[in-house]
């Protein structure tokens, strides 16, 4: 299934996509206020009995936000594809552990919204990646269970300020989290929908050229590995989300760079999940 997060008439629902991308609104059927509430109380499969209903909207009657709004944590892996040591030229190898850091919500857009360019920097960069959303808690969770503790996957643009993650030695926080630089949606398709037990192509576009294009079967550390690692030292909770790494091909790596600017849409596709767009404007 897939479910999303919306606004209609001034009111915040969330609800399921259906085949025809109608939208079934699971807000006024279930009572609860968000999709958050849903993977939290564990009621994703108790949902299903509502797919076959007819859609209260269409997509274009409804402003779709992120799709979950309000987790604990976000948190962003590192170079996690082979072909990305070449792009730092040997300055970042592989290591024994993932590479991780971790953002706040506030640097994302919503599905459609403009990503913001800052005003103190012209090197805004895109990073396509595919998103694990957690659905079961869990602490010390071994590989093979991992994949059981995922809800979903999603869609996200990693969005980066190149300059500002050179601003301190070893700390790339502030160039990871200007508001609205990345995006995250447009909407979780959960395990039957996108296994996330079999290879997921991640594709980027710019202006419809693609960019970035690969599977996560070529990741360093693949999905179950990482939730194993991160589960060891931090309790993984229901709509925390795991922005998984990006394939080489970003703006800053080309010859020369080639950074994003007002107007640029950039779409990022998922297998399994569909496409996340956004349109590129100055800060104000």
């Amino acid at each position: 299934m897939r479910f999303a997060s919306f606004n209609v008439g001034g009111r915040d629902s969330f609800g399921i996509i259906s085949e025809d991308e109608g939208v079934i609104d699971l807000g006024k059927r279930l009572g609860q206020g968000s999709l958050l509430e849903l993977l939290r109380s564990d009621s994703v499969e108790a949902a299903r009995r509502f797919r076959q209903e007819m859609p209260d909207y269409s997509l274009s009657d409804v402003r779709l936000r992120m799709p979950v709004q309000g987790g604990e944590k976000i948190i962003c892996v590192g170079i996690n594809y082979p072909e990305r040591e070449e792009e730092y030229k040997g300055d970042l190898n592989r290591g024994a552990y993932p590479n991780l850091f971790v953002r706040f919500p506030s640097s994302f857009a919503a599905p459609g919204e403009a990503i913001i360019r800052p005003k103190v920097s012209d090197q805004l960069d895109y990073e396509g990646e595919v998103v694990l959303v957690m659905g079961t808690p869990g602490r010390h969770i071994p590989r093979d269970k991992a994949n059981e503790h995922i809800a979903a996957i999603t869609a996200g643009n990693e969005g980066t300020v190149r300059d500002w993650v050179k601003h301190g030695t070893k700390n790339i926080t502030q160039g990871k989290n200007f508001e609205r630089s990345g995006s995250l949606g447009p909407w979780i398709s959960t395990r039957d929908e996108a296994d996330p037990s079999q290879d997921i192509t991640v594709t980027t576009r710019v202006n419809g050229e693609t960019r970035q294009n690969d599977s996560t079967k070529n990741m360093f550390w693949p999905f179950e590995e990482l939730i194993s690692y991160i589960s060891t030292f931090t309790t993984l909770l229901p709509g925390d989300l795991i922005f998984t790494g990006t394939p080489v091909g970003a703006g800053a790596h080309m010859s020369p760079p080639r950074y994003l600017v007002p107007g640029d849409l950039v779409e990022v596709e998922v297998q399994g999940v569909g496409t996340l767009q956004n349109r590129v404007r100055d800060e104000k």
